[in-house]
């Protein structure tokens, strides 16, 4: 027990340890090297293994490898060692043009686990090249005109290194009328410009040749020289002047052609022509810009005309003149700086770089699914990228390193729910507008058996018809197990049970294969009308899974009895005799047939008719009841007996009837019945309790409704008497209209032929207007001469917000309302003795 417990123990720290490396299979990390451009091959870099935190021994069987963004070998790592070194010479002014800072991206990848490192190798710059003039020689026309402190544009030099090792500054031959104004409008942007120190004498000094030199901050310094010849003229004086020197504009990339960036304005002093100004691009304006933007001659309007990019280039300076066209022509310069704007025009790119599928259904929270590399070539918000998954799947997107996320479990599997996930990953960049990418993987679910068979319902009932063949299919139970393969297998079994102390298993049986129920026997529904037994179904998984269904089982009844009349009814007579007044009228009862049937439902469901009466005969059956009463007045021609054939039948299928011969003998009234009959009439007239209990309830409730009546008339009678006494003040009788005039109280007396009046009818009446009242008065005036009474008519109070109708009466009329109840339960309670 000791060993196995202690095995035990290390499976369950194994797992938690398995668990743990799972859950950090990525690892994240950044490494930044240096290195200077123009590095021969194997150059060190970096022990990359070492700052990894990996051993030597485990570069090769952990598969350690360099995957750059962009596809070049620049580098490569020892494997011997683990050390990064130069794979073939980098020239930082090809691979980063347009940058100060130039980075090459590495990913280190290894497996076992599998870890993605990020890796940066900024390549460093040496100053390896020369600053570079467009032209070795200047010529500038300068008027002898111009005033000390007019300056002139010069082209700078061009250096591809950066940072120090571009140029620094510039240096001008000595000169008694020139000098050099450097500006640095931005850190990258400087303007060197030619400024005249005093007037210029053309008859003194017709030319000047000047030396221009730019030199870098390398070490060693590296420069380059160019001339400026600077011929002096005698003419216009006056050159056209921008209104600012300088101009920045902000300009988005995509700019529709034709766009206007900026309009320039400039202003010449002289008249006439030398006054009219065109506009135009400097000589020192190159192609590439002039294929860009356009200046219109006359207006100055600066245009779009070709493709902006930020991606490409995100900054523009461009030199504009504004010439006169006087005998030569004199020029204003201005410089523009075109900052081009970001927009979010490049859509994220997104990869999927490992799969794992298919998932088991019982996977933990947060197992790796899938990692997704992502990346966008805009810059700033446009180029930062978020990743988001479908909703309401059990799976969600974490970010796990720049630019790197990973799909992982975020709930419960169940494959039996869902076999499949169609997720879609949508990678989202920040720019407005958003512009994403999506991509669809298809993630496969692995079945475990985790579901039991099911039935349809938990139980189920089966009718049987009585006197089935034994081994007849009775059933089929089916159920499904949502499970595939091995697991989805289903075995069916009745469990043990009994039924009146006799065993399940000897009235029915089951194939365990289909589910498919026979009877072993015959069954009698007089012996079992009803058994329930529990079917158990089985799956072949491991552990296998089970449920169960209760079959409720019921002996259906078939019609084979037929219908027969009760032997206390009949007796032992092979006909009914009843005797009838030949005074009984219409309506009168003669007898009623009882009979039952021996089976249930509709097979004992029984109707009387007559078979081939006569069509003037005097009686008729209730089809249902069973009931023989009288349908017209008894003549002197009706003959003293009626012989009656009456068929009983049910409701079964085949349909079962029974037929009764009825004898209805004629007599006077007070005739003396024959002795077998008073025989029967005694016995039908003996009562049972129940008949003793009802005779009882009714004389109980008769005293009841008495004793209420009586104290309700007193107390009526004593209100009564109250309003007359009340009402003697205010006697009124109708005018010949039959309008009544008293409307101040609801409370009438009216005096009808002159008579006195009686009390004999107390009536309330719902509390309608005066005008309501005269009207009903006058439309009922056909009362009776003869009919002395009082009417008295009061308000009642409104009870659930309607008007109570009250008849009180007087006392005569209330003995014969007492009279006539009293009869009604006598006539009702001889009717139920019948």
């Amino acid at each position: 027990m000791c060993l196995q417990h202690i095995i035990f123990s290390l499976r369950i720290k194994l797992l938690a340890v398995f668990f743990i490396l799972m859950a950090t299979d990525l690892v994240m990390s950044q490494l930044h090297y240096l290195v200077q451009e123009e590095s021969k091959h194997g150059t060190f870099v970096g022990r990359i293994a070492q700052d990894l935190g990996m051993q030597i021994s485990d570069i090769n069987s952990r598969r350690l490898r360099i995957v750059s963004k962009d596809g070049t070998d620049y580098f490569q790592v020892n494997l011997q060692n683990g050390i990064l070194f130069v794979n073939k010479v980098i020239d930082r002014e090809e691979l980063c043009p347009d940058t100060s800072i130039c980075t090459v991206q590495l990913e280190i990848i290894v497996d076992k686990p599998v870890q993605i490192h990020h890796v940066d190798v900024e390549i460093e710059d040496i100053n390896d090249n020369y600053p570079v003039f467009s032209s070795n020689e200047f010529k500038l026309l300068i008027s002898e005109m111009r005033q000390p402190g007019y300056k002139f544009p010069l082209e700078c030099a061009v250096d591809a290194d950066v940072g120090t090792n571009s140029i620094t500054n510039y240096e001008l031959s000595a000169s008694d009328y020139f000098t050099l104004d450097v500006q640095a409008y931005t850190q990258k942007s400087k303007s060197i410009q030619l400024m005249l120190k005093k007037s210029l004498d053309r008859e003194q000094i017709p030319l000047h040749n000047l030396t221009l030199i730019a030199y870098d901050g390398g070490k060693p310094k590296l420069s380059a020289i160019t001339q400026l010849l600077i011929t002096v003229k005698d003419i216009n004086d006056n050159a056209p002047l921008f209104d600012k020197p300088f101009y920045t504009v902000s300009l988005l990339e995509n700019a529709l052609k034709g766009t206007i960036v900026i309009k320039l304005n400039a202003t010449d002093l002289d008249e006439g022509e030398n006054g009219e100004i065109f506009y135009a691009f400097n000589k020192v304006v190159s192609q590439r810009i002039m294929s860009l933007f356009s200046i219109e001659k006359d207006s100055g309007i600066v245009r779009v005309i070709g493709d902006i990019d930020f991606e490409k280039n995100f900054l523009y300076e461009i030199e504009f003149d504004a010439i006169d066209r006087g005998f030569n022509s004199m020029a204003g310069h201005c410089k523009v700086v075109v900052n081009i704007m970001d927009i979010n025009d490049n859509s994220p790119e997104l990869t999927v770089t490992s799969i794992n599928v298919p998932v088991p259904e019982d996977s933990s929270l947060g197992s790796v699914v899938a990692v997704i590399s992502v990346h966008d070539k805009d810059s700033g918000k446009n180029g930062n990228v978020n990743c988001h998954i479908s909703k309401n799947i059990p799976f969600k997107i974490l970010s796990t390193l720049r630019e790197y996320f990973s799909l992982v479990v975020d709930g419960p599997l169940d494959r039996e729910r869902k076999s499949e996930y169609d997720i879609e990953i949508t990678a989202t960049d920040e720019g407005s507008p958003a512009l994403l990418v999506r991509k669809l993987i298809k993630v496969q679910i692995s079945d475990v058996n985790d579901n039991p068979p099911t039935f349809p319902q938990m139980s189920d009932t089966v009718s049987i018809k009585e006197n089935n063949p034994p081994g007849s299919h009775i059933y089929t139970v089916s159920a499904l197990d949502s499970d595939i393969i091995q697991n989805s297998f289903i075995a069916y079994s009745i469990i043990g049970s009994t039924v009146d102390g006799i065993p399940i298993s000897s009235y029915i049986s089951i194939n365990p294969e289909n589910g498919k129920i026979f009877a072993l026997l015959s069954f009698d529904y007089e012996q079992v009308t009803y058994f329930q037994c529990q079917i158990k179904a089985t799956d072949a998984g491991l552990p296998p899974l089970s449920s169960n269904l209760t079959l409720y089982i019921f002996i259906e009844d078939i019609n084979d009895n037929a219908p027969y009349v009760l032997s206390s009814f009949s007796s032992s007579e092979s006909r009914l005799t009843e005797m009838l007044p030949r005074s009984s009228n219409e309506g009168y009862l003669v007898t009623k047939i009882k009979a039952i049937d021996a089976d249930s439902g509709y097979n004992a469901w029984l109707s009387y008719e007559f078979s081939n009466a006569a069509r003037n005969t005097p009686f008729t059956i209730g089809r249902q009841t069973g009931e023989i009463t009288v349908i017209r007045p008894l003549m002197d021609s009706d003959t003293d007996a009626h012989i009656l054939s009456i068929v009983l039948k049910d409701h079964g299928d085949p349909e079962m009837s029974t037929v009764v011969t009825l004898l209805i003998l004629l007599v006077e009234s007070g005739q003396d019945l024959p002795v077998e009959r008073k025989a029967h009439q005694r016995n039908s007239d003996d009562f049972s309790d129940a008949n003793v209990y009802l005779i009882m309830s009714i004389c109980l409730i008769s005293t009841v409704f008495l004793i209420t009546l009586i104290v309700y008339t007193v107390v009526r009678w004593q209100k009564y008497t109250q309003e007359i006494n009340a009402l003697k003040q205010h006697n009124f009788c109708p005018s010949i209209a039959g309008s009544w005039t008293y409307s101040q109280k609801h409370q009438y007396n009216v005096c009808l032929s002159g008579g006195l009046p009686k009390n004999d009818l107390i009536l309330f009446t719902p509390n309608y207007p005066q005008s309501s009242l005269e009207d009903a008065v006058s439309t009922n005036r056909s009362l009776p001469s003869n009919s002395a009474s009082q009417v008295h008519l009061s308000s009642p109070v409104n009870i659930s917000g309607s008007s109570s109708l009250v008849f009180t009466m007087g006392n005569s009329s209330i003995k014969g309302l007492y009279t006539s109840v009293f009869h009604y339960l006598i006539s009702i309670n001889t009717r139920s003795l019948e």
